[in-house]
């Protein structure tokens, strides 16, 4: 069963901020260039550093004042039952009103400066994933043949996603968390640096506790993550083949399958969960024994008129604002790591090779005639690997040409070198006499039309599929290439017929179905060059027979390369290419192959016998 994990996601909980993400390799190289990346913000970054610290500072003083206010009450009442005195409403309405001015004002900075950081981080999200979206669009084919599709799905989800998380929140909250810490320490020692000391001993209890929580449930919260993957895959793949596992009478083994997997997941889980929910309150604990401890010094200091009774309560206060800073702090580094290695990986797919440039000063055809020439071609996937080796042919407009061969023989290959997707190590393609170089891709590609035998639809209208083959055809223009493509036929048995919008993977329509639109779409584009790759494979030989005379009619204007391992459907070609192992190993039309009774005669009979 295959191990498909989902995006590693941080576990629930205090302990889970202090869990090790992944680290970048080089750190201080990917920070300098997302620094560098967020120079253009610079003015917008300075301005929210100088609002989170004053939004923090003005915070930080407000406990301090609201002790003025205790004291002064304290005092009154003491006064009155002394009969000395009373309590001065006008001095605790004076600082209530000064308090509520430092709170409204410290709010209002810490909103602007959110607005402007979230924009920020948006526009950074936005730039981000544009420049990987055009990328992708200059990237050469190898790339992907050799890169999983989830790599790069998830450099333009889940690490632009930390990138912008990063910039929006930890960033301000790094920046407010450092001042607090620094401001509350101040304010603490202003009032009393006895009682300080005492608060600052809680911290080491506190490390210690969280660092042994954190060291037994790390290995929970990995075994988590791994068994989550293990049940998701066992899920997706019972899901995928519910067909044949119900078909093979499978659901108890994968009942049992998924409950022992599940109870592995329900362990794991529980473990972590449990050590990481005792951290808060065990937290509590020797977070209120340091309150008992500063009232007891406080209360001391208090008879010895040391401090005042307020300072106590603005100093409890500084206390429980000092605790929470401090985790953060604590956090981070693993933050700045996590940041470090999504910036890596979206610089590194940013920085990656992109395709060979255009010409310089491309050629432009006023009209394409359709002949193609292969003179002396050598390609190999890897170039110490050559798999085609000297080959040449004159393809002559409007010429049906066939290429066939055992499977792995490199038929899709030529159509790769002749649609530029590769280029080739040695020789040249040419086109109307010009090298396939000297155009630009775009100009190239579109002189072609191509059905292959894997189709491609995408969550559209079966209208708009169709019309994906030239954007500006009319609705009529797309129903004619859809009747000519025997797609009218059955498209109006469909709930809304031309209207019926496919799903992401099209499955709700049958493969014949799909293969006919994707020859609708070829039809639509009146190319010049056609490329038909096993474009019949998944119809029916009664449709087919259709579908060759709707073929032959739009390839009678066009020079057409059609892959082929029905031999029978290409007899009438001019030109039949024979590959074995990379090598054009016989060319000629069907008669004068059979007549050498080479390779391609034997291909041919083992058809007829096997049939």
């Amino acid at each position: 069963m295959h191990n498909r994990r989902p995006p590693k996601r941080m576990g629930h909980g205090p302990g889970a901020m202090l869990q090790g993400g992944e680290k970048a390799r080089d750190f201080k190289g990917t920070m300098k260039k997302l620094i560098k990346y967020l120079s253009a913000y610079k003015f917008s970054i300075i301005t929210v550093l100088i609002f989170a610290i004053g939004s923090s500072a003005f915070s930080i003083v407000g406990p301090k004042v609201l002790g003025k206010v205790t004291t002064k009450i304290f005092e009154g009442i003491m006064a009155k039952i002394s009969g000395t005195g009373n309590i001065d409403f006008d001095y605790i309405e004076k600082i209530i009103i000064i308090l509520i001015g430092l709170y409204l004002l410290s709010a209002a900075l810490s909103y602007v400066q959110g607005w402007i950081m979230t924009n920020v981080a948006m526009k950074v999200s936005y730039n981000f994933r544009k420049e990987i979206s055009e990328k992708i669009n200059r990237m050469p084919l190898k790339y992907f043949d050799n890169t999983n599709q989830g790599e790069v799905l998830s450099r333009v989800t889940n690490d632009v996603d930390t990138l912008s998380q990063t910039l929006n929140q930890s960033l301000t909250q790094i920046i407010t968390s450092v001042t607090t810490v620094l401001g509350v320490l101040i304010m603490m020692f202003s009032i009393s640096w006895q009682m300080s000391l005492v608060a600052i001993g809680i911290i080491p209890v506190s490390m210690i506790i969280i660092m042994i929580i954190v060291k037994n449930s790390q290995k929970f919260f990995k075994q988590q993550q791994d068994y989550l993957g293990n049940v998701n895959g066992h899920v997706e793949e019972m899901y995928g083949g519910h067909i044949v596992m119900k078909a093979f009478n499978g659901e108890k083994r994968s009942i049992e399958q998924f409950n022992k997997l599940n109870d592995k997941l329900y362990g794991a889980a529980w473990k972590s969960q449990f050590l990481t929910s005792i951290m808060m309150p065990l937290m509590n604990f020797v977070g209120n024994l340091g309150y008992v401890a500063v009232s007891i010094l406080g209360g001391y200091l208090v008879v010895k008129r040391t401090i005042e009774v307020g300072d106590i309560q603005a100093f409890i206060q500084y206390v429980r604002q000092f605790t929470q800073p401090i985790a953060q702090i604590a956090n981070i580094s693993n933050i700045l790591q996590q940041t470090a290695a999504s910036a890596e990986r979206v610089f590194e797919f940013l920085d990656e090779e992109e395709e060979v440039p255009e010409a310089k000063n491309p050629v432009k055809l006023n009209e394409v005639q359709g002949h193609v020439e292969f003179k002396n071609v050598h390609f190999g996937y890897n170039p110490e690997k050559t798999i085609i080796n000297d080959f040449s042919a004159n393809i002559k407009p409007g010429q049906k040409v066939a290429i066939v061969g055992p499977t792995g023989a490199g038929k899709t290959t030529m159509v790769k070198l002749l649609m530029r997707f590769y280029d080739v190590n040695q020789g040249a393609i040419l086109v109307d006499g010009y090298d396939i170089r000297d155009f630009t891709r775009n100009d190239l590609r579109s002189m072609f039309g191509m059905v292959l035998q894997d189709t491609w639809l995408y969550n559209g209208s079966i209208m708009e599929n169709i019309r994906y083959g030239r954007v500006d055809a009319t609705d009529e223009e797309v129903v004619e290439a859809a009747k000519s493509a025997r797609v009218d036929s059955f498209v109006h048995a469909l709930p809304d017929g031309y209207n019926m919008v496919l799903n992401e993977e099209a499955s709700n329509i049958s493969q014949g179905q799909k293969q006919l639109i994707t020859i609708a779409r070829a039809i639509l584009a009146k190319p010049k060059i056609l490329i038909l790759d096993e474009a019949t494979s998944s119809i029916d030989t009664r449709t087919e027979v259709q579908i060759k005379l709707a073929m032959d009619a739009l390839a009678k204007d066009c020079t057409s390369f059609i892959i082929a391992h029905r031999l029978s459907t290409i007899r009438d070609a001019d030109l039949i290419l024979v590959m074995n192992n990379g090598d054009i190993v016989e060319q000629g039309n069907h008669n004068e192959l059979l007549v050498k009774d080479g390779f391609y005669a034997k291909l041919y009979k083992s058809q007829f016998e096997a049939s």
